[in-house]
């Protein structure tokens, strides 16, 4: 053995990688974390986390309220989720994103009534829980299983099928599987699902051992994006071992080969590939800096033999994938945070996408909009090599693609919706997908007088009025969509308005005698009177300007176009609600709440008060009402008269105090009806013009 190549993808990737880094963070602060089954496929690095304190568990059975469960980087059933979920368990869920994405799109399928299908392993965790997200998933091994499906039933060939693949299957075996589905399928879609750090390390795997005397291949026997870089390995080189660890590599068989290539799975620590590389240095008795290469292998999409062998320089230069400022690049969400948003671009640099560059409404939820497993596309804005990341922008992308929108709708003049970013005394800055639109203060459809900031962070929609592309200058008028859009609304209004029709409507402006409220494109007055059963002094103590409220048409005059709307509930009047508890001769439990020299007012229901005539106030004579009662005190009386046109009611203390009279006998033996005393019948009060009142009967009222 005299050179050793490298992959330049070893160790692990991004998805295992965080799925590491956050079981050691949560160990770090918990002494209660668990898991159930490996949470990555390397059985020492498993060892390694249980040392720390990871406890493996079979059910969730025992699992206390606020214990932390690590839900495994290949995903757990839906089912299992939902337990977790009820358990009152701190969930980290570390689910690689690119399996996140196979969830979605498996659950998409239930909803949208489409049979989901996934090529991998049945017996693989991965598979096992995906699978659980829509009731009718299949899983076939490979594309002959699939193709032996079809021809079971021939109705099949039109069924609706959504194809999905485990993450990590070869290349090959979706390339075949695509073919084979657009020729036995009519209604088929395929999602590519392979994760792209799996196909990156199966080309260079492809690549290497084409050019290498022997093969070394590093990962757990149990991984499968591991297993898969063995059998290509095998494909093209007589010679390949495959090893969980340095323990496992049998150094005599390395003798002999001129060149050895070394690759590994996404679950390998850079740990265990350092012990590798020493124990092939100690065999070569060679430091490793001498002797062992570390050469990035070239990916290209057919790999073929090389006949000669490339030197260390070309074959550095032609692995680095290079990227430059101002490029559009794809890629995979693979983790979304209160500031930015990670991106696996497939390649050793890693992508992020800082929330303000993001979207433009900064109220809006990145979570609404894009999911982890999503594919993103974004401009790159920055290449930073020392520190492996490239800073992206989904804003500038957009932006360039809106241009053409803009300047299509000069022409045509159609609407665009945009967020007001900015505001200063000329006017408003809209910014529609990443372009800055300037509206001036006369276009704003605000008042003169009024401030431009009260539009900020509101959604609205404008015409554009200028476009210049040389100068990035862009002009648009909010005023002229709302004022066609009011008079649109105002000619609905007023072509099916009438009487009683209820309306939603925002209070547009207050006086002192009441509010004007805008009921789609048309201003109706609600008078002071109408706004509560109560006495409103100011209507500001009901209402404020902005409120979306529930009102009704109580009259309106097409001519003068005016209308008058209605805001408290006639439900909810209380001469309703009095009139249907009580009827005369009724005792209520009532309230005094003034004291007057000729009586007392007392309320037998809010916003409804009756009378109780001096004379009724007590069994004897008394010279004012204060020697009896006292304002707030809750007194038992007899309704003794109901006034429904003056909406007046008499009470009696008194009444309830005296004993009923005997009932006299007529002439002819039947019972006469008794007359009651004139000072209980119907008690009525007035208030004259100098504000005095005083209690009357109704023989005197007349």
């Amino acid at each position: 053995m005299k050179k050793v190549i490298f992959a330049d993808n070893t160790g692990y990737c991004y998805g295992v990688k965080r799925c590491i880094d956050m079981a050691d963070k949560a160990l770090e602060s918990r002494p209660d974390v668990y898991c159930m089954g490996e949470i990555i496929h390397n059985t020492e690095e498993m060892d390694r986390l249980r040392q720390k304190g990871l406890s493996d568990i079979n059910s969730l059975e025992g699992l206390s309220p606020g214990a932390v469960f690590i839900i495994r980087s290949h995903g757990v059933s839906s089912e299992l989720e939902r337990e977790l979920l009820s358990s009152g368990a701190e969930i980290i869920d570390t689910t690689c994103p690119h399996v996140k994405r196979i969830h979605n799109i498996i659950a998409q399928c239930a909803e949208n009534g489409r049979r989901p299908i996934i090529i991998g392993n049945a017996e693989h965790p991965e598979v096992s829980a995906s699978k659980t997200r829509c009731e009718n998933t299949l899983v076939f091994s490979g594309p002959e299983e699939l193709e032996a499906w079809s021809k079971e039933d021939k109705s099949r060939k039109s069924e609706p099928l959504t194809v999905v693949f485990q993450t990590t299957f070869t290349k090959s075996i979706f390339d075949v599987s695509k073919k084979l589905i657009k020729k036995l399928y009519t209604n088929c879609e395929v999602f590519d699902t392979i994760c792209t750090a799996t196909q990156i390390r199966q080309e260079e795997a492809d690549k290497l051992s084409r050019q290498c005397d022997a093969m070394v291949v590093v990962g757990g026997k149990h991984s499968a994006n591991s297993a898969g870089l063995a059998k290509i390995c095998r494909e093209h080189c007589p010679q390949v071992q495959f090893i969980e660890n340095a323990k496992e590599l049998d150094t005599s068989l390395l003798e002999t080969p001129e060149t050895v290539g070394v690759v590994s799975g996404a679950s390998v620590p850079a740990w265990i590939l350092k012990e590798v590389k020493q124990t092939m240095c100690d065999e070569i008795k060679m430091p490793a800096d001498e002797k062992i290469e570390e050469i990035s292998t070239p990916v290209t999409e057919n790999a073929q033999p090389i006949e000669e062998e490339e030197s260390f320089e070309a074959l550095l230069e032609s692995s680095i994938k290079t990227i430059y400022n101002g490029e559009t690049v794809k890629g995979i969400v693979a983790a979304i945070t209160p500031t930015e948003i990670s991106v696996d671009l497939g390649i050793k640099h890693s992508g992020y996408i800082p929330m303000e560059d993001f979207m433009d409404d900064s109220d809006a939820k990145p979570e609404d909009v894009i999911h982890v497993g999503d594919t993103i596309e974004a401009c790159v804005v920055r290449v930073n090599d020392v520190e492996g990341t490239v800073m992206l922008s989904k804003r500038r992308l957009d932006a360039a693609k809106t241009w053409e929108v803009v300047e299509a709708a000069v022409e045509d003049g159609t609407v665009l919706e945009g967020v007001v970013t900015e505001d200063n005394k000329g006017g408003v800055v809209v910014t529609i997908k990443g372009l800055r639109v300037f509206v001036p203060a006369s276009q704003s459809g605000l008042p003169r007088e009024a401030e431009m900031s009260q539009l900020l962070k509101q959604k609205v929609r404008l015409k554009i009025t200028e476009v210049n592309r040389g100068r990035k200058r862009i002009v648009g008028s909010i005023r002229a969509v709302s004022a066609k859009e009011r008079k649109e609304k105002a000619e609905l209004v007023w072509n099916e308005i009438e009487n009683g029709k209820p309306y939603k409507g925002i209070v547009k402006s207050l006086t002192s005698y009441g509010a004007f409220v805008d009921i789609g494109g048309v201003d109706g007055m609600v008078h002071v009177s109408e706004l509560s059963w109560k006495r409103v002094g100011n209507p500001a103590d009901i209402l404020s300007v902005g409120d979306a409220i529930d009102v009704y048409v109580i009259s309106f005059d097409k001519d003068n176009r005016k209308i008058s709307l209605g805001y408290k509930d006639p439900s909810g009047d209380p001469w309703t609600v009095f009139t249907s508890t009580y009827k005369v001769n009724d005792i209520a439990s009532v309230k005094i709440v003034k004291l007057m020299s000729f009586g007392a007012f007392a309320e037998i229901v809010e916003g409804v008060d009756g009378l109780i005539h001096i004379s009724q106030i007590a069994d004897r004579r008394i010279g004012k009402p204060d020697e009896v009662l006292t304002v707030g005190e809750t007194v038992s009386a007899k309704i003794t008269a109901i006034d429904e046109d003056k909406k007046k009611v008499s009470l009696s203390i008194r009444a309830l105090s005296e004993p009923a009279p005997a009932p006299e006998k007529a002439e002819d033996g039947e019972v006469a009806p008794v007359a009651a005393k004139p000072e209980a019948d119907a008690l009525v009060f007035e208030i004259s013009e100098t504000g005095e009142a005083s209690g009357v009967t109704p023989e005197e009222a007349e």
